[in-house]
Parts: structure tokens; C-alpha cells; sequence
């Protein structure tokens, strides 16, 4: 058995007789001991790294082990691993986090000059806060603004037809022009000066 330390020295033969590690630390050592503007420190470093990495394995041995995949799990399809991404995306885009960790209310409420309460959907002045419909009616429309560009990066397939693209094109494109506009009408409820002097 080649020792780690002796990896970059050692024959092409011989390397084909060291085990998975010895052949995995080689694998991660050469790229880096070859480049011809590598230094000796970096040289010394590499082999003390992998001399560390190595220690474990002259005591431990690897167990070989035959794991089977369970019967009942089956790769997901395309779609299904989309629509997970999709639906993730849509929750951290909510603040999904914000909202567990602070827990603010559903809308807010403020008192007119007349002394009555009226709800309020968007939490004024407050970049860093929302309220929860709020964070929700957001995260809708980047994802809505997400799915537009999507829309346009399926009218690139040659079989589909001239007004199925033609549909595409405009469903996505006024997706994306509504998920914009209304982003920026939400800042400015939020931020009456804001993008103004």
C-alpha cells in the first residue's frame, strides 16, 4: 500500500493498486501539486492535508456495504421536482422565515381623522417588515414574474407552432410586465418617495 504522503511520487501502475481513499486524496492532490506556479508552501500543505486525511484510515476501516433502495421510492418526475422548487420559492420568497420567527399579524390597522379603525394591507415605511397578506401577494407575483420567464424559454422548441408560440410570447411577457408593475406600485404604497427626489 502506497502512504498518503508518497501519492505524487508513486508510479501510474502502482496507483491503480491503492485503495478508493489513496486513489480519492490523489485525485484531489495532483490538480493542485501540478500547477507549475504552485509554491512549496502550498506544496507542504497539500501533503500535510492529506496525511491528516489519511489517518483516520489506517485505523477505521471502511465497511463494505450492499444497501438496497426501498421498493416504495421511486425517482420523481420532472414536474413534480419543479413544482416542489416552485413552491419553496414562493414560500422564502413570502418570508415564510419573517413570518415564524416575528409572527406579525395577517393586515394591520390604523385610526382615521375621525377616530374609527380601518385595516391597512401594507406595513408603511418599513422595508425590513410586512405584514403576512402582504409578504403572501408579494411572493405571488415574483413567482408569477418567474413563471413568465419560464413561459418564454418554452417558445424556443422548433415543433411548436407559429400562434402557440405567438401565445406564448404575450402570456409570458405580459406576466412579467404585471408581476413588475405591480412590485413597484407595492413600494410605493410601502415607500410613497420611493425611486423619487
Amino acid at each position: 500500500m502506497i502512504k498518503p504522503l508518497d501519492l505524487c511520487k508513486a508510479p501510474r501502475t502502482a496507483l491503480t493498486q491503492t485503495t478508493s481513499v489513496s486513489t480519492f486524496l490523489l485525485a484531489f492532490t495532483l490538480p493542485v501539486t501540478s500547477l507549475p506556479q504552485a509554491s512549496a508552501g502550498e506544496t507542504v500543505f497539500v501533503y500535510t492535508m492529506e496525511f491528516l486525511y489519511g489517518l483516520p484510515f489506517y485505523v477505521l476501516e471502511v465497511p463494505n456495504l450492499k444497501l438496497k433502495r426501498p421498493t416504495w421510492f421511486h425517482q420523481p418526475s420532472p414536474m413534480v421536482v419543479y413544482s416542489l422548487v416552485l413552491f419553496s420559492y414562493f414560500l422564502v420568497c413570502g418570508g415564510i422565515i419573517y413570518d415564524v420567527i416575528v409572527e406579525p399579524p395577517s393586515i394591520g390597522s390604523t385610526v382615521d381623522e375621525h377616530g374609527h379603525s380601518k385595516p391597512v394591507a401594507f406595513m408603511p415605511y418599513r422595508v425590513n417588515g410586512q405584514y403576512i397578506m402582504e409578504g403572501l401577494a408579494s411572493s405571488f407575483l415574483f413567482t408569477v414574474g418567474g413563471l413568465g420567464f419560464v413561459i418564454l424559454d418554452r417558445t424556443h422548441n422548433p415543433s411548436t407552432p407559429r400562434l402557440n408560440r405567438i401565445l406564448l410570447i404575450s402570456t409570458g411577457f405580459i406576466c412579467i410586465l404585471v408581476s413588475f408593475i405591480t412590485c413597484y406600485v407595492f413600494m410605493r404604497i410601502k415607500l410613497p418617495g420611493y425611486l423619487h427626489a
